[in-house]
């Protein structure tokens, strides 16, 4: 058995969910935001047996493509303005984040 933490723009969310449910993947998803761009993610979370791995990440891998996107930074508060970058910079959002682990116990009840 492995659990599946795959960390994916809202962009691409609900159509993954969509896709996990028609496909009898069991999920939890928890809304995330990242550090980089401090823009929305979701993180799924997906219980899943060994053999099913390797269909699971071809469907992720199938549904959360990458995209240029060209967004504004955002300006510092207080912090350390020495990265800072004051105009809109293009950046490659999309894709997904995956951790495949291996988990010693699961129950459902």
């Amino acid at each position: 058995m492995k659990m599946i933490i795959a960390i994916v723009q809202d962009h691409d969310s609900q159509r993954l969910a969509d896709r996990l449910a028609k496909n009898d993947f069991r999920s939890t998803k928890l809304a995330t935001t990242g550090g980089f761009l401090r823009a929305g993610n979701t993180t799924f979370l997906c219980g899943v047996r060994d053999e099913r791995v390797d269909e699971l990440l071809t469907l992720i891998d199938d549904t959360c493509g990458n995209r240029e996107q060209t967004v504004a930074p955002v300006t510092p508060m207080g912090g350390n303005a020495d990265s800072y970058i004051p105009y809109p910079v293009e950046v490659e959002v999309g894709g997904a984040t995956v951790f495949v682990l291996p988990i010693e116990q699961f129950e459902r009840f």
